[in-house]
Formats: structure tokens, C-alpha cells, sequence
């Protein structure tokens, strides 16, 4: 890639804000990553707006991005308003970065916001329902029930109070990891504990509680094989990042030591596979585009966020991105390979399960993470020496796996 720079980031206290507008987390965002880049909202010349569920929630659809920024100084700029499901974020940064790439930017934001906390139960647990496909809903859930077959399933392990219908999608494909590779629960568990327990360092996760393997499997259902724990709760936060090029860098104030470059940015959308054919997982075929890109492999890599909107969710990833070979995610996560200070930290913000999970500004969470690692500004959860990362963001449900993931990675 040409030389594209991200000069600033920042992130919200992820977590219940029923106190907080969406306006106002975004002014937040929006504030902290102007100062960390140093420079003022005119600089802006093109802004990235991510949201899901506003619509869903408040009503507000179309203009979401113009109407939130307005009043804090974005204005009469290129603004787009993008929703990709939990891939939003991510997919945001990725239109930014070939915007400035194209040369028809110097400077661009990219912002994801999210407001899904509500006293509406019954709403704020259906704003999920429209990330698959709706007119074929009794076929998918049929497809990812059956995709388990062979586990029992154990009496009393679903839960009866409400959860998203993606804990099912999860838990299916658990299940059949389980058939094919001898997975067990307490591998799952024990990627949990590591989560949680990164997250107590974290003082922007949502959760900050230590749980223990056994505490982990101890906890209440949702649906076999998942516990609380293992799951990534409802969120709400922002996340900003301003990319630049060359020229953009010298019209900023940011410290050079500081800039971090995007050496890949890769979407893939999901394909019509069996499900046990994970050598063409889209995150497997998009993180070789990514190493491709960035003339790396997953070798080079320090440190990665991936999307584990439950446990099981790292257990793919960790052996799509290559860190391991596929059936094996959940033996290095239970030998702490995985662990800050092992070979290939995952997750040390806490991941979804811990840090949060507002889907609209999630992917550049996992950026925010990846840079602060990179500039040696984590405090006591640093990874010592990092100077590649990557990021795996996935949204939605087509077929067997994610309707979309995007893969970035970054650079000193």
C-alpha cells in the first residue's frame, strides 16, 4: 500500500451509558481523537460515519452521521453514513483509509458510534434480528442447530431469560468444533478467563472482573456450551481514528513517534461452503490478502483483536489469521499462548466478551487497542515489543459463517 498513516485515535468508556446520548458519546470520541491527532475539526476533509441500531432504536435513519456531527464542527465535508453490521467500524476506517489513499483526501476521520442500552428490553435484544437474512430465518436456525449434531446438549444449559439470537449461532458452531476437533468447554472457558482477566487492566472495558476457568463454566447458561461469561455483552461507546497521507501528516500537529501506519485493510464477504471447510473461512482467505499486502505473515504478528463476540468467536479466528493450525484454537488458548505474555497475545483489551461489545463502534475499538499497544502506551498490559497487529472484525450471518470481515493490520 502507499504510505497511510494513522495520526490519531481514541475510545469511550465502553458500557451501560443509559445517562448519555448518541450525540454525546460521539462528541467524546470526536474530542479525544482531534486532540490526540492534534489538530481541530477543520482539518477534517472527509468523515466516515459508523452506526446500526440508531434507526432501530430512535428513529433516526438516513443522516445519521451529518445530523451527530454538525454541531461539533464536521460540516461541509464528505460525510458517509455506513452500517455493516458489527463490521461498521472497521468498515468505516477501511473506506477512509482508500479515500486518503486515492488521493481525494488528505485527512479523514473514521467514527463508530453506538447507543444500545435501553429500558426497552424487548427492543434493544431485536435490534440483532435483522443481520442475517429475514426472509429465510427458520432455514438458518434449522442450518446452525444441525450444524452441532453429535453433542448432547445437556439438560438445564439454554437459558430462559432473553439473549441474542447470535449466543445460537455461536454455540452451534461450538458444537460441531467440538465433533471435529475434541474441543471442550474448558478450553472455551479458559479463553473467557484470559479475557476477563486482561480486561482488569483495561480501564475503558465495560467489565473489569477477574473470573477463574472454573468460575467461567460454574456461571449461568445461555445456550450449551456458553455461559455469561463466554459472551459478549450489550454495549454502548465510540471509537475515532484519523488516517492521513503524507501530506496530511504535515498539516498535523501528531508526534511522528506516535503515527502508526495501515500497512493492509481487507473486507471479504462471506461464500456458500460446507461448514466444516475452514480452510475457506472468509477470515482465513482475507488475512492472506492482508499478509499479502503487508509483506508479513502470521509469524510476524505481536499482538491481535478478534471478534469474539463469545468464546468460541476467538477459537475461529485465532486459527483462521493462522496462529495456529485449524481444531487447535482452543488447545493454545488453554496452554496461554494466548495470554499477555505468551507467543501471540489475543485480546488483551478484553475483547468483546469483557471490554464491550457497542456493535457500530467495535472495530475501531479493536484499532484504538492496536495503536495504543503499538506506541508502548498500554501501562501494565503492554506487550512488550510489539510492532505488528492485527485486526479481525466480522458482521452478520451469511450461510455458515460471517456475511462480512474486515482485516487490519498495522504498523510502527
Amino acid at each position: 500500500m502507499s504510505e497511510i498513516y494513522i495520526a490519531g485515535v481514541s475510545m469511550t468508556h465502553f458500557g451501560k451509558h443509559l445517562e448519555q446520548s448518541l450525540k454525546n458519546l460521539t462528541a467524546e470520541a470526536l474530542v479525544g481523537v482531534l486532540n490526540d491527532a492534534g489538530c481541530g475539526a477543520d482539518s477534517i476533509e472527509a468523515a466516515f460515519f459508523g452506526n446500526c441500531v440508531q434507526g432501530h432504536m430512535e428513529g433516526q435513519d438516513m443522516i445519521r452521521g451529518e445530523v451527530a456531527l454538525r454541531s461539533l464542527g464536521i460540516e461541509g465535508i464528505p460525510i458517509v453514513n455506513v452500517e455493516n453490521a458489527c463490521a461498521t467500524a472497521s468498515t468505516a476506517f477501511h473506506l477512509a483509509v482508500n479515500y486518503v489513499k486515492a488521493e481525494a483526501a488528505d485527512v479523514a476521520l473514521a467514527i463508530g458510534v453506538e447507543k444500545m442500552y435501553s429500558e426497552d428490553k424487548a427492543k434493544m435484544f431485536s435490534a440483532f434480528d435483522g443481520a442475517w437474512d429475514v426472509h429465510d430465518v427458520d432455514n438458518i436456525v434449522e442450518q446452525w442447530s444441525n450444524m452441532g449434531e453429535g453433542v448432547e446438549v445437556p439438560e438445564g444449559t439454554t437459558s430462559p431469560r432473553p439473549y441474542s439470537v447470535f449466543m445460537d449461532v455461536y454455540a452451534g458452531f461450538s458444537r460441531m468444533h467440538m465433533r471435529e476437533f475434541g474441543t471442550t468447554q474448558r478450553q472455551l472457558a479458559a479463553i473467557a478467563s484470559k479475557n476477563h482477566g486482561h480486561s482488569t487492566m483495561n480501564p475503558l472495558s465495560q467489565y473489569t472482573k477477574d473470573f477463574t476457568i472454573d468460575e467461567v463454566l460454574s456461571a449461568a447458561p445461555v445456550t450449551f456450551p456458553l455461559t455469561i461469561p463466554m459472551c459478549s455483552p450489550i454495549s454502548d461507546g465510540a471509537a475515532a481514528a484519523i488516517v492521513c497521507n503524507a501530506t496530511g501528516l504535515k498539516k498535523l500537529r501528531a508526534a511522528k513517534a506516535r503515527t502508526m501506519r495501515v500497512l493492509a485493510s481487507v473486507i471479504r464477504t462471506g461464500s456458500n461452503r460446507p461448514a466444516t471447510y475452514l480452510e475457506q473461512h472468509c477470515s482465513r482467505i482475507g488475512s492472506k490478502q492482508a499478509y499479502e499486502q503487508a509483506n508479513l505473515g502470521p509469524e510476524d504478528i505481536d499482538i491481535a483483536e478478534v471478534h469474539d463476540a463469545s468464546a468460541s468467536g476467538e477459537v475461529i479466528e485465532s486459527e483462521a489469521l493462522g496462529f495456529c493450525a485449524i481444531g487447535e484454537g482452543g488447545v493454545i488458548a488453554e496452554r496461554g499462548e494466548t495470554t499477555l505474555g505468551g507467543r501471540i497475545p489475543i485480546n488483551v483489551s478484553g475483547g468483546l466478551e469483557s471490554k464491550g461489545h457497542p456493535i457500530g463502534a467495535t472495530g475501531l475499538g479493536q484499532i484504538y487497542e492496536l495503536v495504543t499497544q503499538l506506541r508502548n502506551e498500554a501501562g501494565e498490559r503492554q506487550v512488550e515489543g510489539a510492532r505488528h497487529a492485527i485486526a479481525q472484525n466480522g458482521g452478520g450471518i451469511s450461510g455458515v459463517e460471517e456475511a462480512v470481515v474486515c482485516l487490519t493490520i498495522i504498523g510502527k
